[in-house]
């Protein structure tokens, strides 16, 4: 996959989401789309009340599937929302279900005229996945979308923790060799 022009596309940084400048950011939701932890509390607060409102009209979001809003007062004018699965050991299609989050994500954006977006790391936090096979998922999915998009100018992780960061940048490393 070396030479393909993906891997220049893709971006790995420790920090906050909602500070992130691309298009459109992606929440970690729940399947209610009406807020919770982490991520979601964190881009739900940045955005303001409005965002509530308007993901109160989606009716909620099946996990693995997306929906767009406005960004409202995030930098980014967009955020898809995506549930990511709750790990119970791998048998369970989790696996599956966080590849179509991030494939869902991204069609989303492209239907959507979106060429920039940033995602979180989904599931791994209170859900549970295990952070290295979701970066593994995270960045086959992700490279595959943006060799068959190549209007698609940039994919930015934003990690929380160190942790994380070394995780995906590993991740990435596998996929450059």
């Amino acid at each position: 996959m070396k030479g393909d022009g993906t891997m220049s596309r893709i971006t790995i940084v420790k920090g906050d989401i909602v500070k992130t400048k691309t298009e459109a950011i992606v929440n970690a939701a729940n399947t209610s789309l009406l807020g919770g932890g982490g991520v979601d509390d964190a881009i739900h607060r940045a955005a303001g009340k409005e965002l509530l409102a308007e993901c109160i009209t989606l009716n909620g979001c099946a996990t693995g599937e997306a929906k767009i809003t406005s960004g409202y007062k995030l930098n980014a004018k967009y955020v898809i929302h995506t549930p990511g699965p709750i790990w119970r050991g791998g048998n369970k299609g989790e696996p599956e279900l966080l590849a179509n989050c991030y494939i869902n994500s991204l069609n989303l954006a492209k239907q959507n005229g979106i060429t920039s977006i940033a995602f979180p790391s989904i599931s791994t936090g209170v859900y549970g996945f295990p952070v290295d096979l979701a970066a593994d998922i995270a960045i086959e999915q992700i490279n595959k979308f943006l060799a068959d998009n190549p209007s698609f100018e940039k994919v930015v992780f934003v990690c929380y923790d160190e942790n994380s960061l070394k995780v995906y940048k590993n991740a990435l490393k596998k996929f450059e060799q």
